[in-house]
């Protein structure tokens, strides 16, 4: 397959104003919730990109960082930074927003594999990833970085 997308193609944003549905007894985001929004971004960014239904693949490993709190905006966004032959790598990062005082704050992110499937629900191949701007370039390689030390860190703990 000779065809290409870019890394700005597959770039999507959700926000999820964080209810008491999704909230444990101290009014702050269930985690599930958190991984349910960030499942579904991702994905959404990788079939963007691929232009073909994806199924999740595997998520890598999410530290919850800071809380989302009942009423704040949960912004979680995606995009395509690495690309195999039917599969996509997506790396989708979730902050809280306080709608009142306008201020923000990263709660966690994780890496995604999804794969790409035809019609019959057989792997399919992807488009090779191009990263036509700087600022494209700049986002493929701080994702490519940082998943190679989340990786170099959870060997670390586990030579421990």
């Amino acid at each position: 397959m000779t065809e290409t997308a870019t890394l700005a193609e597959s770039y999507t944003e959700m926000t999820e104003l964080l209810l008491p549905n999704d909230t444990n007894n101290l009014g702050r985001a269930l985690g599930g919730a958190v991984l349910h929004w960030m499942d579904i971004c991702g994905a959404i960014a990788g079939m963007r990109f691929a232009n073909k239904q994806v199924v999740t693949a595997s998520m890598d490993h999410v530290d919850f960082i800071s809380p989302i709190d009942l009423g704040e905006v949960a912004v979680v966004q995606a995009y395509v930074f690495n690309t195999g032959r039917t599969s996509v790598d997506v790396k989708v990062d979730v902050r809280a927003e306080d709608p009142r005082e306008g201020e923000e704050r990263k709660t966690t992110a994780s890496f995604f594999t999804f794969v790409a499937l035809d019609d019959d629900g057989t792997p399919t191949e992807v488009p090779s990833l191009t990263c036509p701007t700087e600022d494209e370039e700049v986002l493929r390689e701080e994702a490519v970085q940082e998943r190679k030390q989340q990786f170099e860190d959870l060997v670390a703990r586990m030579e421990d």
